[in-house]
């Protein structure tokens, strides 16, 4: 018996295909396809985002070349600016409000500017991180590549700027009395923490960036307050230690990611800062444990939502 019908000379197999009734998510599987755009597995995410790491890398350097193109001090900018915020700040808690609580001259000065310093690593990767996938649109809808490369390559971009400044760091820190000593080698993993932690921050804000453009223009708001908070122009243990406030309001102080990892970088460089009152307990733990905690849940956090950045 024949399968076959004819149908104005064309002739049409009318037999049943065997892949009758298989539904879609059956028939990718049976032949290997997968939807367009679709989420990778997160071990596979990793491997995709390794294997981008040389344009990571020239991605974050292009953007640092270009931050200041069309200043005139150009790339001297990148350490005039936290500078001057220094000196402002102190002019104000320094001088005119005597926020040193005590502290000598000679900690005091390094003690602000690698607090300026540290800090505004922090608050230009979490700024760059907002907008940066809402701000990359054209690229994201363009390419096809993992989108953690993009908060990822702006956090090294700031992480490039804030060795560069260290140079500045040292000069000051040197120019008070604080000369080189093995434990200034303590500032590599200091910084490595607070990259991993500000890197994981980053992303959970560019995920909440991209569906919400406007956070960008509250979170001047949000950072300027997390700076007040954090120990930037004075010491928290000294500056409550003749205050009623209650010792967990302290703790929660001192705990402070980005209070934490300025003191760890101070207590590198700066001579007569010591742990004590100045550090809290095991305060390479607390850091080690911002960096995984921050650092993981945020790349899960960005990943989860890989499929929607740049639809809608």
């Amino acid at each position: 018996m024949s399968d076959t019908t004819h149908d104005g000379g064309v002739t049409v197999d009318a037999r049943p295909s065997p892949d009758d009734g298989l539904s879609a998510a059956e028939l990718a599987a049976k032949y290997g396809l997968a939807v367009s755009g679709a989420r990778p597995g997160l071990g596979a995410y990793v491997r995709q985002l390794w294997g981008r790491r040389h344009f990571i890398l020239a991605f974050s350097q292009a953007k640092l070349t270009a931050q200041y193109s069309q200043a005139k001090l150009g790339q001297l900018w990148q350490v005039v600016t936290p500078l001057l915020n220094a000196a402002v700040y102190y002019f104000i808690f320094g001088l005119l409000l005597s926020t040193n609580r005590g502290m000598k001259h000679e900690v005091y000065v390094p003690f602000l500017v690698t607090g300026v310093f540290v800090f505004t690593f922090t608050q230009s990767s979490v700024m760059a991180g907002v907008r940066s996938i809402s701000g990359n649109l054209g690229l994201v809808r363009a390419l096809h590549f993992p989108r953690a490369s993009l908060p990822v390559s702006f956090s090294l971009q700031q992480l490039q700027q804030l060795l560069f400044s260290m140079i500045v760091i040292v000069v000051v820190v040197m120019a008070f009395g604080s000369f080189p000593t093995w434990s200034w080698l303590l500032v590599v993993p200091a910084l490595a923490l607070q990259f991993v932690f500000n890197t994981g921050l980053a992303m959970i804000m560019a995920r909440l960036g991209s569906k919400t453009p406007d956070l960008a223009q509250l979170m001047p708001f949000v950072m300027r307050t997390w700076l007040y908070a954090s120990g930037v122009m004075y010491s928290i243990p000294l500056m409550l230690e003749n205050k009623d406030a209650p010792a967990w309001l302290v703790d929660v102080l001192m705990w402070n990611p980005a209070a934490v990892y300025m003191d760890l970088v101070r207590f590198a460089l700066i001579d007569g800062y010591t742990y004590k009152p100045f550090l809290p307990d095991h305060v390479w733990l607390i850091a080690l444990g911002w960096a995984v905690l921050v650092g993981g849940a945020g790349f899960v956090y960005f990943w989860k939502a890989e499929e929607r950045y740049g639809r809608g």
